[in-house]
């Protein structure tokens, strides 16, 4: 035996090195996050400026949505949701904006959007009559 320390226990000490390197790096990303989250109000109670994402909402008024802005995700199922339109998608047939409020409610929708938009629709009529 030369003294030197056999094969798993160098790989076992090369392993531990490289989980130490990875918990750093994952810790200073995790600052990182948080830091430019509570640069971008990410903190605030208000939920039109709350989180990172809200740094490029547009201004108000300057987005008008079908559906008055609701979310139709939201309308086809019933129920009024106000969104922002800094998500939003235009139907490459009619050129129509729909606004969302969350970009999990246009993956859904991005699934089916003419189904979920057939929904909303109908929808919409039973939650806002026309006026005369």
């Amino acid at each position: 035996m030369t003294g030197l320390p056999n094969r798993s226990f160098c790989a076992g000490l090369l392993a531990a090195a490289l989980l130490a390197g990875a918990l750093a790096r994952a810790d200073s990303t995790a600052n990182d996050v948080t830091a430019a989250a509570l640069r971008h109000d990410g903190g605030s109670a208000d939920p039109a400026r709350a989180g990172i994402w809200k740094a490029a909402v547009p201004p108000a008024g300057s987005m008008h949505g079908e559906f008055d802005n609701n979310d139709p995700i939201g309308v086809a199922a019933g129920e009024r949701i106000w969104a922002d339109c800094s998500i939003n998608w235009v139907d490459p047939d009619d050129q129509r904006l729909y606004c969302f409020s969350s970009a999990t409610s246009l993956v859904f929708f991005l699934d089916a959007p003419q189904d979920y938009l057939r929904r909303a629709r109908t929808q919409w009529r039973q939650l806002s009559p026309p006026v005369s």
